[in-house]
């Protein structure tokens, strides 16, 4: 008997059918898994995008203390907390952070707001209360301008000597966070709540439009299995953190809630998802697995193949893409407080040339000090360095070739730099530069890189982190202006008594041969104020300050009080610091301006206090004897 011919398709096509089944079989698993593994992700996910948005909250409202801290020093140094020239600073500035705008509560329960504007707040706000509490933030209160507006306070007290004159505070808006002050959970798919854990009161809910209520007043919702309303109260009152799933009235869905305590007061915040979003990858993988089944009848082994070509090049690729990230996260985290630590642009710029394969770096700043850069070259001297001479003319080129609307400058080889540029450098090979732009899109510094090994960078890598040069270019000069604010005094000139307090520990050490102590006292301030009026005398102080800035300088010259200035006199012989002193006070009198100095100078200083003691002294002396000179007419004329 013959055997039967033919191809023996059962057990290829069992086999494949089995495959399929058990590929189907295993998506069905893989999928519930998911699901399974998607909602524990989410609360993670809760919790890691609530932490970071109590963090940001907590660091900006500490950032908020420290801007009103810094402020009300500056306050303080006015002798009336309305000085229109006062306000004139206090209306330049610009809040970042969770206040919108800045308020002062006077003794008298007035509140002055922008513009000098005075507003009576009897019956609504009280400055007892609140400078009894000190630095504080409120809870709901009633707005001093639109009464019907809710609003939270931030408070810190203005002192001087040890007296509270003032309450300066910052307003925080209910209902929404700043965008500025925090991120976005979840891409803005969150809701965000922030309660007040001892009333329940919402000072921020994005899910529900209208006014602010409160979380007890919503009412109980249908709870998912293992969950129930007062596990959520009572987590909320006692600060806890915790999750609970709910039906939403609203969307008539499972809603994903997590809250955790913030360090202000009792405040809770709290997140909410929908589970739609929850599961969204979920369901996109879903969908991608059952696409995949029928991909997999018709060309299983094509699409492995297929696989292996594009996994190597997306691998490629992925690389590539995460060390540029990784690359750009890196600068952004050295540039974030590099306005503090200058030496943090230099590491960035280092690593800027290791991503980029170039010998050497550099970020110009062209309005700065005349021309200011920032280099790193290995084996040299790197760091902030004046720029002049050809380097300064090629600079200036290329500054000006941006601010005529060129995006980018690329010379690829030595002929194409010295074609280029105005004064060519010969150690330059190749180049690639980019601009800087400030907030109002001018043009404040240049990126460039030279040298560079890998002549195929692309310029992308140098444009992905200028904005993080930009933003280190604007906090290093709000961080200077504010530094300055807080170092001068505004009406001289010299350093104020802030910078005075900070400085006076470091000239116990500042000598090698001698320190003199100069002691000086305007006579007659009171007087001329009474009778000419306060410009009167506050030109007599410039003039005071003028002479001493021309006699000693202004490195080691302050106005300590009122009417009173110290110049500390460093390594100058004893019969120059009295000479100066003496012509100062001559110059001063042929101007009609009489002050009262005393002097002591020493080559050994045990104690700087004691030096300053002495010399305090010896100007009351002086001035004992300048007024029994003049008796009884204190009158000063300018």
């Amino acid at each position: 008997m013959k055997k039967k011919s033919g191809i023996h398709w059962q057990r290829p096509l069992i086999v494949t059918a089995a495959l399929i089944l058990l590929v189907a079989a295993a998506s069905f698993l893989i999928t519930g898994s998911i699901n399974q593994m998607e909602e524990e992700r989410s609360f993670e996910r809760l919790y890691e995008e609530t932490t970071a948005l109590v963090q940001d909250i907590e660091t900006h409202m500490k950032n908020d203390r420290e801007q009103l801290e810094l402020i009300a020093a500056l306050v303080e140094e006015y002798e009336d907390p309305s000085d229109p020239k006062l306000w004139e600073i206090l209306d330049r500035y610009i809040t970042v952070g969770m206040m919108s705008r800045l308020e002062m509560l006077l003794p008298d329960n007035t509140v002055l707001l922008s513009g000098q504007e005075r507003i009576d707040a009897s019956g609504l706000l009280s400055f007892e209360e609140a400078a009894a509490q000190g630095a504080h933030v409120t809870g709901k209160e009633a707005d001093i301008i639109s009464r019907d507006t809710e609003i939270l306070r931030h408070y810190v007290p203005v002192l001087r000597d040890g007296r509270t004159i003032a309450m300066l505070y910052g307003v925080i808006e209910l209902g929404s966070l700043p965008d500025e002050a925090v991120t976005r959970p979840y891409g803005g798919q969150a809701a965000i709540y922030l309660i007040d854990g001892s009333t329940g009161d919402f000072f921020v809910d994005t899910w529900h439009s209208g006014e602010l209520g409160n979380i007890w007043d919503l009412g109980e919702r249908p709870m998912a299995e293992g969950y129930n309303h007062e596990q959520l109260k009572q987590g909320l009152i006692d600060g806890d953190t915790g999750y609970v799933v709910f039906v939403s009235r609203t969307i008539g869905r499972y809603l994903y809630f997590y809250y955790e305590p913030v360090q202000i007061n009792e405040w809770r915040l709290a997140l909410s998802v929908p589970e739609d979003v929850v599961f969204a990858n979920a369901n996109l993988i879903r969908r991608i697995l059952n696409a995949f089944l029928g991909f997999e009848a018709v060309c299983f082994l094509a699409y492995f193949f297929w696989m292996f070509l594009y996994v190597r090049q997306e691998t490629s690729r992925k690389q590539r893409q995460l060390d540029t990230i990784n690359y750009v996260y890196d600068i952004e985290n050295l540039l974030f407080n590099a306005h503090e630590k200058q030496e943090n642009i230099v590491a960035a710029l280092e690593k800027i040339a290791n991503i980029t394969s170039a010998e050497k770096t550099g970020f110009w700043l062209p309005d700065i000090q005349g021309g200011l850069c920032f280099v790193w070259e290995p084996g040299t001297a790197s760091g902030m360095l004046p720029i002049h001479g050809a380097h300064l003319e090629n600079a200036q080129w290329v500054t000006s070739y941006f601010r005529k609307g060129n995006i980018q400058l690329e010379a690829g080889d030595p002929e194409a730099v010295r074609n280029l540029l105005p004064a060519p450098d010969p150690t330059l090979k190749n180049l690639i530069a980019v601009p800087v732009r400030d907030v109002d899109g001018s043009i404040c510094g240049v990126l460039s890189v030279f040298n560079l090994r890998d002549k195929q960078v692309d310029p992308t890598l140098l444009k992905s982190v200028s904005f993080s040069f930009s933003m280190f270019f604007h906090n290093m000069r709000t961080y200077n202006a504010i530094k300055t604010l807080g170092e001068r005094d505004l009406l001289t000139g010299l350093y104020n008594r802030n910078r005075y307090e900070r400085d006076l520990p470091d000239y116990q050490n500042v000598f090698q041969k001698s320190l003199a102590c100069i002691y000086m006292d305007a006579n007659g301030l009171h007087e001329l104020n009474n009778s000419q009026g306060h410009e009167a005398g506050d030109r007599m102080l410039q003039a005071v300050a003028r002479q001493i800035r021309n006699t000693f300088g202004t490195q080691h010259s302050y106005r300590i009080g009122g009417d009173e200035f110290l110049v500390f006199a460093v390594d100058l012989d004893r019969e120059t610091v009295y000479r100066l002193g003496q012509e100062a006070e001559e110059a001063l009198s042929r101007k009609g301006i009489h002050v009262s100095i005393g002097i002591r100078w020493a080559t050994e200083v045990p104690s700087v206090n004691d030096l300053i003691k002495e010399a305090e002294e010896a100007m009351y002396a002086a001035k004992r004897a300048y007024y029994e000179k003049t008796e009884n007419d204190r009158r000063i004329r300018l």
